[in-house]
């Protein structure tokens, strides 16, 4: 941040999902004078987002986007984006033409086999 004026006009917006590893030299007061947190979406806002990254995919008729919100709690957007793809990529290997709800349950399980991964990590 050196080199800046404090009232040059400058507005610098900066966004991570990983708050915890943040060099704390950018924490520092007047650095950045607002922190807004955004939480991971609720069942509405996981549906949407599952809605418009599944846009482009094929799904078996016993997929139900809202069922998958509901099975996602605190999976955040890119979450749900990886969840999908996740399970196209399997679909994919298994020579299907459409996700079914296997690939889907494959897939929240690989997802939360990750996070736990990281989590524990970190801890």
């Amino acid at each position: 941040m050196d080199g800046f004026e404090g009232n040059t006009g400058i507005i610098v917006v900066a966004a991570t999902n990983r708050a915890d590893i943040l060099d704390s030299a950018l924490l520092r007061p007047g650095r950045f004078d607002r922190q807004v947190t955004v939480d991971v979406p609720d069942v509405r806002g996981r549906t949407g987002i599952l809605k418009v990254h599944a846009s482009n995919k094929k799904f078996d008729a016993d997929v139900s986007l809202d069922v998958v919100a509901m099975r996602t709690p605190g999976f955040s957007g890119a979450d749900l984006a990886n969840l999908l793809n996740e399970a196209a990529i399997l679909a994919g290997r298994r020579g299907k033409a459409a996700i079914s709800s296997k690939e889907i349950d494959d897939s929240i399980d690989r997802l939360c086999g990750r996070r736990n991964k990281n989590y524990f990590e970190t801890q």
